[in-house]
């Protein structure tokens, strides 16, 4: 079998622990209707072996931030800006071919809907086979091995005979199985997972998110899971950063946040979670309002229309001046550390349980 290869790039700095380190990122779309500011100065990063959870609404720009990762994005009509290192390598600038020896090799992703990612023109194996010929180098033959091999490891019974079954011959969840053996034939080294189990039973998905947690373990890979589904995150990740209007709100270990979190927004969240055990005749309280237009966001903090804690700033800061996301365990909201515990404490925590 043909030695799998990857792709050198420059080494991160010394004492760098970040194997994908992202500064200040602006994504922005242009459209008949105006710019798109789907990502607005986006900072993070992920260790090598560890789990980054990205949460929010619909809108909140978690999979542009990652399809941007990948440089999926059509120049014609998306600007990008800021830095993406990707083990000491930049690629905000990277050209398209750089880009292709990258994806699928060094970093790769398991799509939301594998119904439509994958072509229905083509037999699930040689999907799975292809990256591997493309970026080893390997003969069909090796290549087929291989891609029987990954779709044993990932649970498809009986995977030489399901090497030549085509995507609507296989059940949901084992479409999603065979999207993450595409991903991870190569064995990369960062993998992005784009809500890969919303369109699952909870039985299949369940077994997803232990199938993820076993192979990171066996690959090491770095992992950037994205969903809105903060039990989902609870199980999965290590960190977890919480977007909203295309920007970062907050941020710390899962444990962290979850257990104290500090922005309003991450309250109303974990508040309109239906959680097991709990009072059924009580009513979720759900985040009032609607997300804002990134065609037109509003001033000052994005979150303030919908915040029912900006009186307790006092002035109009809330809506003039746009709180900033200070480094390690934070939140970008202009109340105090203070009165952030006192509110969560008084008046969210009791909703929760």
């Amino acid at each position: 079998m043909t030695t799998l290869t990857k792709t050198e790039g420059e080494r991160a700095p010394s004492g760098s622990e970040a194997f994908l380190s992202v500064r200040d990122l602006r994504v922005r779309f242009s459209t008949e209707d105006g710019i798109v500011k789907a990502v607005d100065g986006l900072s993070f990063d992920v260790e090598r072996g560890k789990t980054l959870g990205i949460v929010g609404e619909s809108g909140s720009g978690k999979s542009v931030t990652n399809l941007t990762v990948l440089g999926l994005h059509n120049p014609k009509t998306a600007t990008v800006e800021g830095e993406i290192v990707l083990d000491g390598k930049e690629l905000v600038s990277a050209t398209e071919k750089e880009m292709e020896k990258l994806r699928g090799n060094k970093v790769a992703m398991i799509f939301q809907d594998p119904l439509t990612a994958l072509s229905p023109y083509y037999t699930v194996g040689r999907q799975i086979a292809e990256p591997f010929m493309k970026h080893t180098g390997a003969s069909k033959r090796e290549a087929k091995a291989r891609a029987i091999e990954m779709l044993d490891k990932v649970g498809i019974p009986q995977p030489a005979m399901r090497f030549d079954d085509y995507p609507h011959q296989f059940s949901g969840g084992m479409r999603q199985r065979a999207m993450i053996a595409m991903a991870l034939i190569c064995n990369p080294d960062l993998l992005i997972a784009d809500e890969p189990t919303t369109a699952l039973d909870v039985t299949v998905q369940a077994q997803i998110l232990d199938l993820l947690k076993d192979l990171q373990q066996e690959f090491g890979s770095a992992i950037v899971f994205i969903t809105h589904d903060l039990g989902v995150i609870s199980k999965m990740a290590d960190d977890l950063l919480v977007m909203y209007s295309g920007r970062a709100v907050e941020r710390g270990s899962v444990r962290e946040v979850l257990r104290a979190p500090q922005h309003p927004y991450t309250w109303g969240l974990l508040s309109s979670m239906p959680r097991l055990g709990g009072d059924t005749a009580q009513a979720l309280t759900p985040i009032p309002g609607s997300p804002p237009s990134l065609l037109n966001p509003p001033s000052g903090c994005p979150f303030h229309p919908r915040c029912g804690f900006t009186s307790e700033v006092g002035g109009n800061r809330c809506s003039t001046e746009r709180p900033e996301l200070p480094e390690g365990r934070s939140a970008a909201c202009h109340l105090s550390g203070e009165q952030r515990s006192t509110f969560f404490i008084e008046q969210i925590k009791p909703r929760l349980g």
